[in-house]
């Protein structure tokens, strides 16, 4: 649980250390103790917390100072297990619209109607996203995994009861099962870094658990066409799609029982100073509708909300999209409609991973989004201008150079909001940002559809450069002000106090120009 560590509290990024007190407990190798910040709010407001140290002020001791920071190797077992659910839901997500024109043909229904089995998930997510976030805060991690886990198992196994042409609402009401675990899923690679990554490597565990949803949508596209072949004869068409249907329910069974047994709430420690600064605050002050209004008071966020929208509602509305484009310049070639998706995604999971390194290398936030969002720009005009000219490679080049890109801008965006919006819970300002993109994700899918089928791809695809010229447009316009690297220099650059004579302790702060 998590609140505005910082209001009414000096900096507002770090408020807790600065010049005045010591900590006395849980200081980094090779330190003796922090410079603690001594303010009646802080004093008054504190009351321990399971596993924290005492600070040491002038007036004595301080109960419930910072806990001890410490990383736990669970660490790595958590984001592997929950980037593996969310691989599997994404896979369900994209497995009807990579083969669209075989489930029109088995359902005898519309293009556009298996194209809602995609935009589903997008729709679900927005009337559910504040009651899931606000669990989040209030339940924790563990819960919201087992969750979606569990809504995930359970979607796919209801899609077994649809092997019959007539039952095509059955196959439905298992996709909507599916998108409501998905609601579980989107906001959590950030608050699952935060929780239990240290300060240096955050941005590669969001990467990471951004990963496995991409993983699983680059799944999604190629392995459908494999295991179901376009063919006339209902009965074997509907034998291929109960394999498909059966391994996937196997899959998310196996991930279930395993986020029961393996999924923790938090680390015995905090793996940061910034994480260690909000587990000060007591629960009973948290406010989920004021952090959401101080969220949407943040000009700063509110731009990033609609620019993060526009890039990833146009990667959706490509996704669902991708096979009806490619069939039509190439007609019979579905399966390399897939392979096109796959080299979109994995290359865009290459961008996330490099980009999540690259953060935490240099903490260049705002440089790195513009760049990716200008290079997404490029990328989509190129495959545009490729996608009929006859050749399957070129297609494949630059379907791999904009999927790196565009892909690998969605970890960037939930990583910049977590900067942009410390302390603020990550559940809630990742939640936002999904919000955005499923609405545009949903518009650009149905108007980008009728534009194909009226104008051409061409057109449809213009449609979406457009969208993404003006949100580069909006990133400009971002400032980047890092509060949680602010808040973690705060508690990193301060000087190990020396012991001095009677066993007393003078604070000592050094080096103040870059706090």
């Amino acid at each position: 649980m998590r609140d505005s560590a910082a209001q009414g509290m000096g900096s507002p990024c770090c408020p807790a250390f600065s010049q005045g007190a010591v900590v006395s407990g849980g200081p980094e190798p090779g330190e003796k103790g922090l410079v603690y910040q001594e303010t009646p709010e802080l004093l008054q407001g504190v009351k321990p917390v399971p596993g924290s140290v005492e600070a040491e002020t002038p007036n004595g001791p301080v109960p419930g100072g910072p806990p001890e920071v410490r990383l736990s190797l669970r660490r790595w077992a958590v984001v592997l297990l929950f980037s593996c659910y969310s691989l599997c839901n994404a896979f369900q997500w994209i497995q009807y619209g990579s083969i669209n024109n075989i489930f029109v043909h088995f359902y005898g229904v519309s293009t556009f109607d298996i194209d809602w089995l995609s935009m589903c998930y997008m729709l679900t997510y927005i009337p559910l996203l504040f009651p899931v976030a606000w669990l989040l805060d209030k339940r924790g991690l563990r819960l919201i995994a087992l969750a979606g886990s569990a809504f995930n198992c359970l979607g796919a196994w209801v899609k077994l009861g649809s092997m019959k042409p007539h039952l095509f609402p059955v196959t439905v009401l298992g996709q909507v099962i599916c998108s409501v675990a998905q609601v579980f899923i989107l906001g959590m690679p950030s608050r699952i870094a935060s929780v239990w990554f240290g300060s240096h490597e955050v941005s590669t565990a969001c990467s990471i658990a951004v990963f496995g949803n991409q993983l699983g949508i680059a799944v999604g596209f190629v392995l459908p066409p494999v295991l179901v072949p376009n063919l006339e004869d209902t009965e074997q068409l509907a034998y291929h799609i109960s394999i498909m249907f059966f391994i996937t329910a196997a899959v998310a069974t196996v991930l279930f029982i395993l986020v029961i047994i393996v999924f923790q709430e938090k680390p015995p420690f905090p793996p940061s100073r910034a994480q260690a600064l909000i587990q000060l605050k007591p629960p009973e002050e948290y406010s989920y509708m004021q952090s959401i209004l101080r969220l949407l008071r943040n000009t700063n966020f509110v731009l990033l909300i609609v620019a993060y929208g526009l890039n990833t509602g146009c990667f959706y509305a490509l996704s669902t999209l991708l096979n009806r484009m490619v069939i039509q310049h190439y007609p019979g070639e579905e399966v390399n409609a897939g392979r096109i998706g796959l080299t979109i995604v994995v290359s865009g999971m290459a961008g996330a991973l490099l980009s999540g390194i690259w953060l935490d290398k240099t903490k260049t936030y705002k440089k790195t989004t513009l760049v990716v969002y200008i290079m997404s720009l490029g990328g989509l005009v190129a495959y545009t201008f490729t996608l009929s000219l006859g050749h399957l490679w070129v297609v494949f080049v630059t379907a791999g150079v904009l999927g790196f890109f565009m892909t690998g801008y969605l970890p960037l965006g939930f990583e910049f909001a977590a900067e942009l919006t410390y302390p603020e819970s990550e559940g809630t300002s990742s939640g936002l940002l999904n919000v955005s993109a499923q609405v545009f994700g949903i518009i650009f899918t149905i108007a980008q559809g009728k534009i194909i089928d009226r104008f051409g791809t061409q057109a449809g695809n213009l449609f979406l450069c457009s969208f993404l010229l003006l949100g580069t447009f909006i990133t400009v316009f971002i400032k980047a002000d890092l509060r949680r690297q602010r808040a973690n220099m705060d508690g990193e650059q301060t000087k190990a106090l020396e012991e001095v004579p009677g066993d007393s302790l003078a604070p000592v702060v050094l080096d103040e120009s870059k706090l």
